[in-house]
């Protein structure tokens, strides 16, 4: 089958092949055939050694297709059951699952060692996070699916995957921003769109983008932001703003210096929430006095915040009833073949969300 490989943690572009396997079935086990994989930010962060993954391995954890087999002892799931891709998924046993902070249950992490597939008959690669979605197949663990409907399109329940889980759940489930309160979002990427919608779906009477691209302010305003702006401007907006800085502050791009930003654009005693995922050796400072005098909150946000089932049960819900735009969040689509191109458009910030298509 197809798939697309990362040879070495470093490398830029990714090598497409005809002769991979997935490999590892067997109990407590599913195939699935995917059908649509959307390219998320935090495969750039693997690919480049920012996100820890064993290499050689096939990028790609926002996905979504349909089971073609189960191994024995899997049940709740049957060949045809339509599936979007859960990157970490909980256990059910571990003291976060039984408080019921399952976003924060590690326990698939182990899986990590585990060869998902196979190139060329002779040698072993992992899937990204134990999925691998830039793949025509794959084979997970049952808990690693999460079934959504037969009525939504493939391509946008593999948003659902990951990114407007993540962005979505932050506002919902970490921030939850109440009608009437103002909001920016620092990053006008994926995640950062999912958080806008959730800002609007929540009744935010101000909704700020900051993005240094463009196009990506302007998108943001079809989605539901108030005004964007770049950068360089957010400040003089948390100022004019009558308690001299927003009630929350969303940064979705990773880096200690937005998270800084974001901490001095919120007012005294709002909410910086973290959905970026960044690098270890990234530091932000603060001061003990600021800290103390300023009681700003830091909300780091994982997964979406709460439980992940139920937030995309939400995201599929809100997209019936209209209310979450998904298909306007896609802005390219492209063939398995050609993901380097998606690559590319990514790194230039030309897309909010390109999809993989592998029929």
């Amino acid at each position: 089958m197809r798939a697309a490989i990362l040879q070495q943690t470093g490398q830029d572009v990714l090598d497409v092949r005809e002769d991979v396997e997935a490999v590892g079935f067997g109990p407590g086990k599913v195939r699935v055939r995917v059908r649509a994989a959307s390219l998320c930010h935090s495969d750039l962060s693997a690919m480049a050694g920012v996100l820890p993954q064993p290499a050689p391995f096939v990028p790609g954890h926002e996905g979504a297709g349909e089971v073609v087999e189960v191994g024995p002892g899997v049940t709740g799931l049957a060949p045809g059951a339509r599936v979007v891709l859960c990157w970490m998924p909980p256990c059910g046993r571990c003291p976060a699952c039984r408080a019921g902070r399952t976003h924060l249950c590690t326990a698939s992490i182990r899986r990590l060692g585990t060869p998902g597939f196979r190139i060329g008959g002779n040698t072993d690669a992992y899937g990204f996070y134990s999925t691998g979605a830039f793949a025509e197949e794959l084979v997970v663990a049952a808990d690693s699916v999460i079934p959504v409907p037969d009525d939504l399109p493939h391509e946008l329940a593999a948003l659902i995957g990951c990114g407007v889980t993540t962005g979505l759940g932050a506002v919902l489930n970490t921030a939850k921003v109440r009608p009437g309160e103002s909001v920016a979002v620092i990053g006008a990427g994926g995640v950062g769109v999912a958080a806008v919608q959730g800002a609007r779906i929540s009744g935010a009477a101000r909704i700020t983008v900051v993005d240094p691209v463009a196009f990506r302010r302007e998108r943001a305003l079809g989605f539901g932001a108030t005004d964007a702006i770049a950068p360089e401007q957010l400040k003089h907006a948390a100022r004019e703003l009558p308690a001299g800085g927003y009630d929350h502050v969303f940064e979705a791009v990773g880096r200690a210096a937005t998270v800084r930003a974001g901490y001095d654009a919120a007012r005294r005693g709002g909410a910086v929430v973290v959905i970026g995922a960044g690098a270890q050796d990234d530091k932000v400072a603060f001061s003990m006095g600021e800290l103390f005098f300023n009681e700003k909150r830091l909300l780091p946000s994982l997964y979406g915040g709460g439980d992940v089932r139920r937030t995309v049960d939400l995201a599929v819900d809100l997209w019936r009833a209209g209310r979450l735009d998904l298909a306007g969040m896609i802005t390219h689509r492209l063939p398995l073949a050609r993901v380097n191109e998606a690559i590319a458009q990514m790194r230039a910030g030309e897309a909010l969300r390109t999809v993989l298509l592998t029929d």
